[in-house]
């Protein structure tokens, strides 16, 4: 994994374990918990591996993976379920960006405001 991302969390179907960086603790527990509610709900629907991933910019990447030898993983269910979990945690997302961008980048609120009214 590149150096320059950070995972936020993650389940894995295979250990049936969940996972959450412990540099986010200060993200809200309601938003720990609706987490932790995608991440196992889509494991448990499609299998795998799936994780919430911080890119080096601020942006959010939704993962998925699977063993080689795993027939029950579905791949197309999964591009499928990541295109709805973006359209319906949009505004989560963005919310997790700017959070990222201000308390672990430590960028300048000003230019972050200003670049959202340019949008």
């Amino acid at each position: 994994m590149d150096e320059n991302r950070i995972v936020l969390c993650g389940a894995n179907a295979y250990e049936q374990k969940y996972y959450f960086n412990k540099d986010f603790d200060k993200i809200p527990k309601s938003i720990q918990d609706e987490l932790h509610v995608i991440c196992v709900l889509f494991t448990q629907e499609v299998g795998g591996i799936f994780t919430i991933v911080f890119e080096e910019d601020g942006s959010i990447s939704l993962e998925t993976t699977a063993d080689e030898e795993d027939i029950t993983y579905d791949e197309v269910g999964s591009a499928l379920l990541i295109g709805e979990i973006r359209r319906k945690r949009q505004e989560l997302f963005e919310s997790l960006q700017l959070y990222y961008r201000l308390f672990i980048k430590h960028e300048d609120i000003s230019s972050l405001l200003a670049h959202e009214d340019e949008a």
